[in-house]
């Protein structure tokens, strides 16, 4: 009865056990918030220039080129490329934590007891055989197989396996995000070379205009029709625009080593036409629906793949308090003669179960699940941080193409307006009916909006690409 009574308490206690290691206070996933509105603006078209490859919306060979190079090699790129290798290496680091770990052994050791232990008492009655003691240190000889096993049973190591999964195509995405700037940011700056150009050729055209300007005033003033300050006037004029070029070649000499740092190479010359694109084609703008988005844009199925993996992690985080089972097997062969080992009488093999749970002191074990609850929550909020954020930026850049083609429009007004008036200004001049202050004062606001005009065509280019990143294309 006593024995009973033992048995009964055990298992009452192993009850406990088990009911106590799988109790835990579970935290409810917050989901995230997918609803977008359902257009940018009236349309409701689905067409959408994120779905064209790179190479067709940028229809220039030079700029084609320089992407294609930067793509092979620019060395951040190439960088995140081994962090994918990483990622992929995780994969099979957390595929092999759930398949059997089976290892070959040896070994040679060597054992004494004393006489007056048990062991070595009853050694010292035995034979091996008829006349034949146990030897005495006794030599232990081992050959064979080990093999460990945790049983999965609730899915702990496969969700870890599968958050490895999710991670890996987050990095995966991460590498196309990065594609897809590499590419804005190279086409930016092509675009700003060929603005530079033409700003230094109209800056050249008025150096030599001024030029001509000067002399004439010379000769007027050699007349006595003019003083030495129309002179000085005009000559400086023509030194303040003069010092403009020198700013812009700086600029061009910076913005070319920026593309060749981008395409990894030392400073070499950067081919380009030099004729602005035409953007008349962004009037009318295929940008699809916002919902879109969530497929085409990098940095939202980034942030969706690593929303993923957070939720996996709770349940790995949670999987830790619950009893885990272990198995374990030993087959080779043991004796204490080498020549005996290989021999059937010398076979061993074992095979052990263990069920272990936490108990007591589980303090890390909870810190680890709500750390992996809160880092489920911040997954939440960036996704729907970047989801907003994409949003917002097609808004923007909608915004900028419909601003930028109507102030091109307006600057290009004014530009013919002021170089008609330097016309103007020349003739009156010419037959002394304006001052030489007039025709200073036309001649630099005709420059300055000749230049405010080549901004603008900047901006309108750089709205062309960034609208294009903005809907989520460049990584095709």
């Amino acid at each position: 009865m006593k024995k009973e009574n033992i048995y009964n308490s055990v298992l009452v206690l192993l009850l406990v056990f088990l009911a106590g290691s799988c109790k835990t206070n579970q935290l409810s996933l917050k989901k995230e918030n997918r609803i977008l509105p359902k257009s940018f603006a009236q349309s409701i078209d689905s067409a959408n220039y994120a779905s064209i490859n790179w190479k067709d919306y940028y229809n220039d060979q030079n700029l084609i080129e320089l992407i294609d190079t930067a793509l092979k090699n620019n060395q951040e790129f190439n960088i995140f490329l081994q962090e994918i290798e990483i990622s992929r290496n995780e994969i099979q680091s957390r595929k092999g934590e759930y398949l059997p770990f089976i290892g070959f052994f040896t070994g040679l050791g060597m054992e004494k007891d004393g006489l007056y232990t048990r062991h070595g008492a009853v050694d010292n009655q035995l034979n091996i055989r008829p006349g034949e003691a146990i030897p005495d240190p006794y030599p232990d000889y081992k050959i064979g197989l080990k093999a460990t096993w945790e049983i999965d049973i609730w899915k702990k190591l496969r969700n870890a396996k599968q958050s490895a999964v999710f991670s890996f195509l987050a990095s995966v995405e991460g590498k196309n995000l990065m594609q897809t700037h590499i590419v804005s940011e190279i086409a930016d700056s092509y675009y700003e070379l060929m603005a530079l150009d033409n700003l230094l050729s109209i800056i050249e055209r008025n150096i030599s205009i001024q030029t001509s300007a000067l002399k004439v005033v010379k000769q007027q003033k050699e007349a006595a029709r003019l003083t030495q300050l129309a002179v000085n006037r005009f000559e400086a004029q023509l030194l303040n625009t003069q010092n403009l070029q020198y700013n812009v070649k700086q600029k061009l000499v910076e913005v070319e080593n920026r593309i060749n740092f981008l395409t990894g190479r030392y400073p070499k010359p950067i081919p380009r036409n030099s004729e602005f694109l035409d953007v008349d084609g962004l009037k009318d703008l295929d940008v699809g629906l916002p919902s879109q988005l969530l497929l085409n844009r990098p940095d939202i199925r980034k942030a969706e793949f690593e929303l993923m993996a957070a939720n996996l992690d709770v349940s790995v985080a949670r999987a830790n308090f619950y009893p885990s089972l272990g198995l374990t097997a030993d087959l080779g062969f043991a004796a204490f003669k080498p020549s005996f080992l290989i021999n059937p009488q010398s076979l061993l093999y074992n095979l052990a179960g263990d069920l272990t749970a936490p108990l007591i002191n589980r303090n890390a074990i909870k810190a680890s699940y709500k750390s992996a609850n809160s880092k489920q929550l911040q997954a939440v909020y960036s996704y729907e941080q970047t989801v907003l954020n994409a949003y917002l930026d097609v808004v923007n850049q909608l915004a900028k193409v419909e601003n930028y083609n109507a102030s091109y429009n307006t600057k290009y007004r004014e530009v013919e307006i002021l170089v008609e008036s330097i016309q103007i200004a020349n003739s009156l001049f010419y037959s002394a009916r304006a001052d030489y202050g007039e025709v200073l004062l036309t001649q630099r606001e005709a420059l300055e909006s000749r230049m405010e005009l080549i901004e603008i065509k900047l901006k309108q280019l750089h709205s062309k690409v960034n609208i294009y990143r903005a809907l989520g294309g460049g990584w095709k």
